[in-house]
């Protein structure tokens, strides 16, 4: 069996590791792409003309196109989470068997999470960078976590989590999400409108699909407290960025933090992290070792069921996997 890793040498350090490449070399032979920057559809094309799998980092696309014009390609393993970028009914038409990796990140992301809120209620981040310029930082009224209400849009896996770390720190929880069943009786479950109205500070952890697209818009900002914080840990495509922006501007809200926006790889936007009152990394919630870990081992152990004919845990259209070894 043949194997194309399309992660970038550079994306191979952070994103798959050393431990995953080697485990991965065990089971088939592996071709690597050596460019620097992601593979387009023709690049894909044609790195992957031999090989029986792909195994693809979150950067490379999956387009219809590419399924029919690899009839060698037997599946096409995302070493991610988010799939939307591709085109999973053309793998399934041509028979190809697409997978994905579980959220090995839940601990790392909800760490990053708490930082925000410390650092949003403390400005440090602030100081810090004025003390760095040479000045005299502001001292300024900071607040504190106990006490206050944490308002977490979306309760899977994460914000489960985050949900018992904010309880350990004594803050108050609310939690929007349709779907979720809540039997703690210490956490509030509230409508969206209700928990933005009711929150000191709003984590958005909710999936991205067409249902949650600006999820965070206009009507939604005008529900929050001018006293309150937004953090984004999700998708850039849940916010209407325009509209954050204005009330960023308009102090309708205190501030925000992001780690995700709608910038390639979903990064936050220059635009919107350039801004006095906003915190922004470059999309690092689920980049620690132990996270980045867990997905790329997953992607070792589906490859080996793919090779050995078994439906590996993360198959996404088992049903249609008809180019089986």
């Amino acid at each position: 069996m043949k194997v194309l890793l399309t992660h970038t040498p550079q994306a191979r350090r952070q994103y798959y590791g050393e431990r995953s490449l080697i485990g991965l070399q065990a089971l088939a032979q592996v071709v690597l792409h050596e460019a620097d920057s992601a593979l387009d559809s023709a690049g894909l094309i044609g790195a992957a003309r031999d090989v029986d799998i792909i195994v693809a980092d979150r950067l490379t696309e999956g387009p219809g196109e590419i399924f029919a014009r690899l009839p060698n390609l037997r599946a096409f393993v995302r070493c991610a989470v988010d799939i939307r970028n591709i085109d999973v009914k053309a793998a399934s038409v041509a028979g190809v068997l697409l997978t994905r990796a579980g959220p090995g990140f839940v601990q790392s992301v909800a760490e990053l999470a708490l930082g925000f809120l410390v650092d949003l209620s403390r400005g440090i981040s602030r100081a810090t960078a004025e003390y760095h310029t040479g000045r005299k930082p502001d001292v300024v009224m900071g607040r504190q976590l106990a006490g206050s209400r944490l308002g977490i849009i979306g309760y899977g896996g994460i914000g489960q989590y985050l949900a018992r770390v904010a309880k350990a720190l004594s803050m108050k929880v609310l939690v929007a999400d349709p779907f979720a069943t809540i039997d703690d009786a210490s956490i509030k479950h509230l409508l969206l409108e209700d928990l933005l109205g009711n929150s000191d500070y709003v984590v958005c952890l909710a999936v991205a699909n067409e249902s949650t697209e600006n999820l965070i818009g206009q009507a939604a900002l005008a529900h929050m407290q001018p006293h309150a914080f937004f953090i984004n840990l999700s998708r850039g495509n849940l916010v209407d960025e325009a509209a954050l922006i204005a009330a960023l501007r308009e102090n309708r809200i205190a501030g925000a933090a992001m780690d995700v926006g709608r910038a390639r790889d979903q990064m936050p936007t220059p635009e919107l992290a350039k801004l006095a009152n906003v915190i922004a990394t470059p999309h690092i919630g689920g980049l620690t070792p132990p996270a980045i870990e867990s997905q790329s081992l997953e992607t070792v152990r589906q490859v080996e069921a793919i090779i050995n004919g078994r439906i590996p845990a993360g198959a996404v259209n088992a049903d249609h996997w008809t180019r089986r070894p």
